[in-house]
């Protein structure tokens, strides 16, 4: 089995990026954008892991600044770093093969802010739980006058999570957010796009992957709804569903 190397890449601000590559001489690299406040140590993560190596493809895994191993504080970061980590590191290792994206929650909406710069090489994009405009739609938008004018004064807001945490909301995160909102566009995709989602996500409702068709125009779009899947959709049954989508795609 090929064991994937870590390894950091530097980004032009001086940030080490955290990085797993899995080298199996394929033609095609498969890239995972991981959720927010995640990481490549998750069980969608390894599961990709064995994917690459029991189908000789080769797998590129990454943390965005202020995740994981990557250097930085989650709050000095927004949506907008983290496409610009991945548009980086993507551009610096991947020189000549095609790319299949795969982007878990947040992680789909940067894949979609990536295809703009890579639509060239991209030979699919997959969404699992996807939430483009999250920022704007899932939190903004339901926040109180009180709460919204702390976050304008740069206070850092604690968003409760359904894990019994929280994400710590900035004016940043936010107003980068709305800078980059995607279900307002039409984005061309000349290749293959499989989105799955459950139905019992109770952080991004399913409707998400409903309107990211109206978004994402492929001639080729299959959208697997999962009536018992919640966010994660990191089940066995679910897994294997994610390495169908990548098979209808190599």
């Amino acid at each position: 089995m090929n064991n994937p190397k870590q390894n950091f890449f530097l980004a032009k601000n001086n940030q080490k990026i955290h990085y797993k590559f899995i080298n199996n001489k394929s033609l095609t690299t498969i890239i995972f954008l991981h959720g927010l406040m995640s990481d490549i140590k998750s069980k969608k993560a390894k599961h990709l892991i064995k994917f690459a190596n029991k189908n000789k493809i080769n797998l590129l895994l990454f943390e965005y600044s202020g995740h994981g191993r990557s250097a930085g504080q989650f709050t000095d970061f927004s949506i907008k770093n983290w496409v610009k980590n991945s548009r980086l590191i993507i551009k610096k290792l991947i020189k000549k093969n095609k790319i299949v994206l795969i982007g878990s929650s947040m992680g789909a909406w940067i894949g979609i802010m990536l295809i703009k710069y890579f639509h060239k090489v991209i030979k699919g994009f997959i969404g699992i739980a996807s939430a483009p405009d999250f920022t704007e739609e899932l939190i903004w938008k339901k926040l109180n006058i009180i709460e919204k004018s702390k976050i304008r004064k740069n206070k850092i807001y604690k968003l409760k999570t359904n894990h019994n945490n929280y994400y710590p909301i900035t004016k940043k995160f936010i107003f980068d957010g709305k800078k980059i909102l995607v279900l307002n566009k039409k984005i061309k995709c000349n290749f293959p796009v499989e989105l799955l989602h459950g139905i019992k996500d109770c952080s991004v409702p399913w409707v998400y992957s409903i309107k990211l068709i109206k978004t994402l125009i492929s001639k080729k779009l299959n959208l697997t709804i999962i009536d018992d899947g919640n966010h994660s959709l990191s089940r066995t049954q679910d897994l294997k569903k994610l390495d169908l989508a990548i098979k209808n795609i190599i």
